[in-house]
């Protein structure tokens, strides 16, 4: 197919496909789905081996959150029975962090709900980075606070934080349908101040929530040109208690599709499988280590995920191999300006040389959105035996799964 051979050579010179190109991925058919994997396999292999990264969420702060994230389970008006606590102790979050490690996670990642932090949340955020670094030295912290206030990126980075999440969740255009107490260029606002601060930035979008392929394709551009490291890419949980609990769009196919996509516009970026990857790739999780480079290890903030055991096999079963904390995951060309392995090149454009809820979540949610129905091609039957609520790990008596 002579688009996807463009797209492999494109992507091997870290040059961004047209708008044009980056459609015609997703309005590709079923019967072309392996061939679409399979270019965009060589791009993900030619920048990031075969290796995967693991990554850890813990939930530091859990539910009544102010804003109104139609996806998102610890919204304003959820009635997801979700857990609800109040910010975890540095040795409480350490601990969490210290099981994800343990289970082979490279980057923890701390969220807390709520639209932002305050000052006094910083200083407490701050003390459990610390507390991590002082017991791993090696693990990346990546924190995932909501919207930030001038100069506490600043503080996150000096208490050695080494990055930050804030997703875009959905094009500029649409954004108003799915949130309306912070706006888009809030968000945007926030990635900006992280990169200003010297720390990696992550950042990356929801598919499933109606929309088309239009707002995909517009929301991986805008993550293009923000060029943060790192862009997760959840699937959305539907859960019960949330605007988007009937919003059921999604087949394996099209999460693929959308995977390979965000693979050939962001060739060199580390491209992460985030929330709903087992309620909506199931069976066909392990074809997608063939464009994804990242996961997550084990459950999510609110939902629960793969046991951490079956992740580790899934992983060795497909020919890949797990990501050692002795090895740097962007390519040099990336990691080289900020060193650590979390640098970022901020002209490079989400991997182009030539250019260059607030909580977010750490690239994870767990809930649902308000859209129009999707194209009849892209539904499915809901699978809400998928869906279960976490009740183990940070914030309960219970081992985490890790």
């Amino acid at each position: 197919m002579d688009l996807l051979n463009t797209l492999v050579d494109k992507g091997l010179r870290r040059e961004s496909p047209t708008r044009e190109e980056a459609l015609a991925v997703l309005a590709t058919s079923d019967d072309d789905l392996l061939e679409v994997v399979a270019a965009a396999g060589k791009v993900r292999r030619h920048w990031f081996g075969r290796r995967v990264k693991l990554n850890y969420l813990v939930n530091l702060k859990s539910g009544l959150c102010p804003e109104d994230c139609s996806y998102c389970s610890q919204r304003l008006g959820s009635k997801a029975e979700i857990l609800k606590y109040t910010w975890l102790k540095p040795d409480q979050a350490t601990a969490a962090a210290r099981a994800g490690v343990a289970g082979g996670a490279k980057r923890v990642c701390l969220v807390a709900s709520g639209r932002g932090p305050t000052d006094r949340d910083v200083d407490r955020v701050s003390d459990t980075i610390k507390a991590i670094k002082e017991q791993d030295g090696s693990v990346e912290v990546c924190a995932c606070l909501g919207l930030l206030s001038d100069g506490q990126a600043e503080r996150l980075r000096e208490a050695g934080a080494d990055a930050y999440n804030h997703n875009l969740n959905t094009s500029e255009a649409t954004y108003g349908d799915i949130t309306t107490t912070h706006t888009y260029a809030d968000r945007v606002d926030t990635v900006r101040k992280a990169h200003a601060a010297g720390l990696s930035a992550c950042s990356g979008l929801i598919a499933g929530m109606g929309e088309s392929d239009e707002d995909l394709v517009d929301v991986v551009f805008s993550l293009r040109e923000l060029d943060p490291d790192s862009v997760p890419v959840n699937f959305l949980i539907p859960m019960e208690g949330t605007p988007l609990a009937k919003e059921w769009h999604l087949t394996p196919q099209r999460c693929l599709r959308i995977l390979a996509m965000t693979r050939f516009v962001c060739p060199d970026v580390e491209v992460r499988i985030a929330g709903g990857r087992e309620v909506h790739l199931r069976t066909m999780q392990p074809l997608a280590l063939n464009l994804a480079n990242s996961i997550f290890l084990g459950d999510y903030l609110t939902s629960e995920g793969q046991a951490g055991h079956a992740d580790l096999e899934m992983i060795t079963d497909a020919g890949f191999e797990v990501e050692g904390a002795d090895r740097v995951t962007l390519p040099e060309h990336r990691a080289s300006v900020a060193g650590g392995g979390c640098g970022s090149d901020a002209g490079a454009g989400c991997g182009s040389h030539t250019d260059g809820g607030a909580g977010g979540g750490c690239g994870s949610h767990a809930a649902g959105g308000v859209r129009a129905p999707a194209p009849a091609a892209g539904t499915e039957e809901a699978r809400t035996d998928l869906v279960a609520v976490r009740r183990r790990g940070a914030g309960t008596d219970l081992a985490p799964n890790a």
